[in-house]
C-alpha cells in the first residue's frame, strides 16, 4: 500500500487536469463549432455537407478510438505525465496542420491525427487526479476537472465569432496546447503509480479486459453507460439546424451556438454532479438523476414545445446539462479497475463511447434515412431511443464504485 500525502482540491494537479481538460475539450468542439464555413470553403455545397462533416467527424473520432487504446497502454506503462506531454504535443501539432488544409480528405486527415492526440488528455487527468485524492473528494474533484474543462467549447464558440477564422481558431488551439505544456512540467506523477512501478505484473496490458469475464463485462457496461452523452452532443445538437426544420419548419439555428449552449449545461451539470453523487454517497444514484432529466429533455426536443428557435436553443442546453455527468461516468471507469490497469481503462473508455459516433451515425443516417427512407424525426427519435435503453440496462448490471480504494493491482488471471 502507498502512503504518500494525498492532495487537496484546489492544488496543482487538479488545476492543471481542469486546464488540460479545457484545452482538450476545445480542440475537441471546434470542428461542430466551425463545420459549415470551413467544410464549405473548402468546396462542400449545400447538398454534400451533411455527408461530407460526416465524413470528418468519423475519421476524428476514429482518431480518438485508436488514440485511447494508444495512451492508455502508455500510460499504465510509461506513466500518467507522460501521456499527457505526449498527446498534448501531437495535438498541438494536428492543430496546425488542419489550419492550412485545402480539401475535406486533408481536412479528415489532419482530424484523425488531432483524435489520436486529444485521446489521452482526458483518461490520463482523470486518473491521476483519481489516484492523487482522497476517496471522500474523488467525485468532487473529477467534478471540478470536467466542469472547467467542458467551458473550453464555450471559449471556442467565442473565440470563432470574434476572429470569424475557422483556421485562426485551429492556430489559437495549438498555441493554447503548448501554454498547457508548460504547465504541466511542475505536476508530480501519480504516487499510486510510482509504487505499481515495482510490481512484476502486466501493466497496461488491453488484452487483460478480454482475458477474465468479470473484468470484460466491467469494461462493456462502461462503455455503454456513457453512450447517450455523444448521441446529444454529436446528432443531436449537432444537426440541431436541420431538426429544426424538420420540427418547424423555417428557421436560423446556428448549430454551432447550439453547441455552445449544450456544452455550458453540460459543464454546468459536471460540476454538480460531483456534489449530487457526494450527497448520496453513490455514483449510481446521482447517473440515475441525470438519466431521468436526460430522457424528459429528449422528450422536450421532439415535442412541440420545441416550436422555435429559442426553444431549440434552452432544450439543447437543457440536453447539455442533462448529459452532465461525463465526470463521474469517467471517474466511474477509474474506479472499476486496478492501478496497473487505471490509466488503460480511464482513457480507452470515453473514447470507445467517443468513438462509437460513427456506428451512431451510421445507424442514424445511412440506414434509417438513407436506405429506409425515413426523416430526420423519425431517424432521431428511433436512434435515441435505442442508445437510451442499451444504456439503461448497461446501467442495471453496473457496480457502485462511490466507496472503493483505489490502491490495488489487477492480475493476469481472475483470483480464485
Amino acid at each position: 500500500m502507498t502512503t504518500k500525502k494525498q492532495i487537496g482540491l484546489l492544488s496543482l494537479p487538479v488545476f492543471v487536469a481542469a486546464l488540460g481538460y479545457f484545452v482538450d475539450v476545445y480542440d475537441l468542439l471546434l470542428f461542430t463549432i466551425v463545420r459549415q464555413p470551413s467544410v464549405m470553403s473548402l468546396g462542400a455545397t449545400a447538398e454534400t455537407i451533411i455527408v461530407d462533416s460526416a465524413h470528418i467527424i468519423n475519421w476524428q473520432m476514429s482518431g480518438l478510438l485508436i488514440g485511447g487504446i494508444l495512451w492508455g497502454v502508455l500510460g499504465d506503462k510509461k506513466g500518467r505525465l507522460k501521456v499527457l506531454f505526449g498527446s498534448i504535443i501531437l495535438y498541438s501539432l494536428a492543430n496546425f496542420l488542419t489550419s492550412f488544409v485545402q480539401t475535406v480528405d486533408q481536412y479528415a486527415y489532419c482530424r484523425f491525427i488531432g483524435g489520436i492526440g486529444l485521446a489521452g488528455e482526458l483518461g490520463a487527468g482523470i486518473t491521476l487526479v483519481s489516484e492523487m485524492l482522497p476517496k471522500n473528494k474523488r467525485g468532487i474533484g473529477t467534478s471540478m476537472v470536467a466542469g472547467i474543462g467542458l467551458f473550453g467549447a464555450v471559449f471556442a464558440y467565442f473565440t470563432f465569432k470574434a476572429t470569424s477564422d475557422w483556421r485562426l481558431c485551429y492556430q489559437i488551439g495549438g498555441v493554447l496546447g503548448f501554454f498547457l505544456l508548460i504547465l504541466r512540467v511542475k505536476v508530480a506523477e501519480s504516487f499510486m503509480f510510482e509504487s505499481a512501478k515495482v510490481a512484476k505484473i502486466s501493466k497496461g496490458n488491453f488484452l487483460m479486459f478480454f482475458t477474465s469475464y468479470k473484468r470484460f463485462s466491467k469494461y462493456i457496461k462502461a462503455i455503454l453507460i456513457g453512450l447517450p452523452t455523444w448521441f446529444v452532443i454529436g446528432v443531436m445538437v449537432n444537426y440541431s439546424n436541420k431538426f429544426a426544420s424538420g420540427l418547424y419548419g423555417v428557421n436560423l439555428i446556428d448549430s454551432g451556438k447550439a453547441v455552445m449552449f449544450a456544452y455550458i449545461g453540460i459543464a454546468l451539470g459536471d460540476l454538480l454532479i460531483g456534489y449530487v453523487s457526494q450527497y448520496f454517497q453513490s455514483r449510481k444514484k446521482a447517473l440515475l438523476v441525470f438519466y431521468s432529466f436526460n430522457i424528459v429533455c429528449m422528450v422536450f426536443f421532439f415535442s412541440s414545445i420545441n416550436s422555435n428557435d429559442n426553444s431549440m436553443y434552452l432544450i439543447c442546453g437543457l440536453l447539455g446539462f442533462s448529459t452532465g455527468y461525463w465526470a463521474i461516468f469517467n471517474t466511474m471507469a477509474a474506479e472499476q479497475f486496478g492501478t496497473n490497469l487505471r490509466a488503460t481503462a480511464a482513457t480507452t473508455i470515453p473514447n470507445m463511447v467517443r468513438g462509437a459516433l460513427p456506428l451512431i451515425n451510421f445507424l442514424f443516417l445511412d440506414i434509417l434515412q438513407k436506405k429506409l427512407g425515413w426523416n430526420i424525426i423519425q431517424s432521431g427519435i428511433f436512434t435515441g431511443t435505442t442508445v437510451m435503453l442499451i444504456t439503461l440496462m448497461a446501467f442495471v448490471f453496473t457496480e457502485e464504485t462511490y466507496h472503493k480504494d483505489l490502491d490495488y493491482l489487477e492480475f493476469d488471471q481472475p483470483l480464485p
